[in-house]
């Protein structure tokens, strides 16, 4: 009996090697022979799935921005009632965005080449506005639990502490992508505690 192809599912396998090609070798290895080869379709059958090159690395960049929000949602959603009642935990969650282990190291690295990449090329920068804005609710929706269950108070500026996490988690990733022998899991973390629980005394100042 034939094999039934599901053409989400085919899409997503699609998108998943341009991610592993990208941790490799960078976006310039991200070919369509060179993902023939990494997927074993012809270069025909992943033409048919995706009717430009750069679809194919757009649609790419979006679902590994989901698979990086997804580990912080998962995990959030999981939560008991009072699991953000102190700055620790909040930390704890937001470090599921930080490269603490290989997989999320990889999927970083791939990130930031797409980004890299998003510079000059309209359909990466506004999945990476996407990914910015879906990510920046992310962080506010776990700050307002934080607020409600007493970690930070609620004298909190939502927008400005979003942008000011965002734009820490954004460094701390870059330290550790382009220096990993410098910027260890302990570094990133103690860091991160560090700004949470200033977020805090300064908020109740």
């Amino acid at each position: 009996m034939p094999k039934v192809v599901i053409p989400g599912e085919r899409r997503k396998a699609v998108g998943d090697a341009v991610v592993r090609i990208m941790i490799r070798t960078g976006v310039e290895g991200a070919s369509l022979r060179n993902l023939a080869g990494e997927t074993g379709l012809s270069v025909g059958a992943i033409r048919h799935y995706f009717e430009s090159h750069e679809e194919l690395v757009a649609f790419s960049m979006r679902e590994l921005g989901r698979r990086i929000r997804q580990r912080v949602a998962t995990r959030l959603g999981r939560l008991p009632a009072d699991g953000l009642s102190s700055t620790a935990l909040v930390a704890e969650l937001l470090a599921e965005l930080l490269p603490l282990d290989r997989a999320r190291r990889e999927d970083m690295g791939a990130w930031l080449a797409f980004a890299g990449a998003a510079r000059t090329q309209p359909a990466l920068h506004a999945v990476a506005d996407e990914h910015h804005e879906l990510t920046c609710c992310l962080i506010t929706r776990i700050l307002e639990q934080a607020i409600g269950q007493g970690a930070v108070p609620a004298g909190a500026d939502l927008g400005i502490e979003c942008l000011r996490l965002s734009a820490l988690l954004d460094g701390l990733t870059m330290q550790a992508v382009l220096h990993p022998q410098r910027t260890t899991p302990d570094l990133l973390t103690d860091v991160l505690r560090r700004n949470v629980q200033s977020l805090a005394e300064r908020t109740s100042a």
